[in-house]
């Protein structure tokens, strides 16, 4: 597990009304780390955030967590 999936797992706990069903899973598509999130039922939107600042910026310091292990990383938000 990397540092970015840690990172991607602790903010969403921390934005979720429900953490218990925050859901990260992580796997290497062309050379880049994908993190991919899922929350409960209509939670998705306490993370993307308005006009996708939010999630704009889980992607950013997501990306800044991989450059220490040196890994390109891509966040997707899983609507369920």
């Amino acid at each position: 597990m990397s540092r970015a999936r840690d990172v991607v797992d602790v903010m969403a706990r921390a934005l979720a009304a429900r953490p218990v069903g925050v859901q990260t899973t992580e796997y290497e598509r062309r050379g880049q780390t994908v993190v991919e999130l899922s929350m409960a039922p209509g939670e998705l939107g306490r993370v993307i955030g308005r006009k996708g600042r939010t999630a704009s910026a889980i992607r950013s310091i997501a990306s800044a967590a991989g450059e220490l292990e040196n890994l390109r990383v891509a966040v997707d938000f899983l609507d369920e």
